[in-house]
């Protein structure tokens, strides 16, 4: 089993995703206050879905950034766009467009660098839409003073939260505010949430939060895909009548309890992330994607 030490020790190390590759000297300068950093890349980078409200019109040339997957690809993009720093704010035109996840996995990205054990999460938001679980993604990251994990959406600005008026920190988000795929499948399952409530746009239900704790399981194994990647393995059916002898209900009720067991946990979490056929064709769809 490994101990505390060798899991800090994995997620202070990029996954294939979060690798800034050639573009790892534009993280040498950033701050180390957790608050600061969040700052600065709320300073180059724009949701997609909130741009309108910045004032931002977007073609459709610009809405494809948010489907560039690895943080390289990323770094790449930002600079065509503006190749001053990344502490320099951007005008909100120039900033690089994505959407929950990919402000997750970039602050991931720049925590790595500085050796600070982080992870992206899949999951729902709370604070949202009163009464509705809302399809979400934020960083998860280990604060050493006080030797937890803590929760932080890196996407709450100014802005969000003069709109979503959050009442809580968005630097320490509270285990009830963001929900994360395990609990949510444990919730649906047991029948004290109603799947129904969870999603996006017009899209919920049980088939959906079975693709966030999917998404949530492959992060644990730091391969953080795409909220819309489908059509692989476990991705690739939305029925919703399963039943209990379902093989793969079973693995999702199994892996949904691994994910919420804490380090103890780990090797095996980890373990079926690497080896369950239904994990293995979705990292392949995505490597070959």
């Amino acid at each position: 089993m490994s101990d505390r030490s060798s899991i800090l020790a994995y997620y202070a190390e990029h996954g294939v995703m979060t690798d800034p590759g050639a573009w790892a000297a534009r993280f040498d300068d950033l701050p180390t206050d957790i608050g600061a950093l969040v700052k600065v890349l709320q300073g180059v980078q724009l949701h997609i879905f909130w741009a309108d409200r910045y004032g931002v019109h977007l073609t459709d040339e610009r809405k494809a950034e948010a489907g560039l997957r690895r943080v390289d690809q990323k770094l790449a993009r930002l600079v065509e766009l503006d190749d001053r720093p990344p502490t320099v704010a951007r005008p909100h035109e120039d900033k690089l467009i994505g959407n929950c996840r990919d402000f997750s996995v970039m602050l991931a990205s720049m925590l790595r660098h500085q050796g600070v054990p982080a992870r992206a999460r899949c999951g729902f938001g709370a604070y949202f839409i009163p009464g509705h679980y809302e399809d979400h993604w934020v960083c998860e990251v280990w604060r050493a003073s006080e030797e937890r994990w803590v929760l932080v959406d890196a996407q709450l600005d100014d802005l969000m939260c003069d709109v979503l008026k959050p009442d809580f920190d968005p630097l320490d988000v509270p285990r009830d505010r963001f929900i994360v795929g395990g609990q949510a499948w444990q919730l649906c399952r047991s029948g004290e949430a109603d799947p129904a409530d969870f999603g996006i746009f017009e899209w919920s239900g049980l088939w959906f939060v079975r693709g966030d704790l999917v998404r949530d399981v492959l992060s644990f194994s730091k391969v953080e895909i795409l909220p819309w990647d489908g059509g692989w393995g476990y991705l690739e059916k939305r029925e919703e009548d399963a039943t209990e002898a379902d093989a793969a209900f079973e693995v999702m009720d199994r892996v949904a309890a691994l994910t919420l067991a804490g380090d103890d946990a780990f090797d095996e979490a980890l373990a079926i992330c690497r080896e369950d056929p239904g994990f293995l064709e979705i990292r392949k769809g995505v490597s070959q994607g």
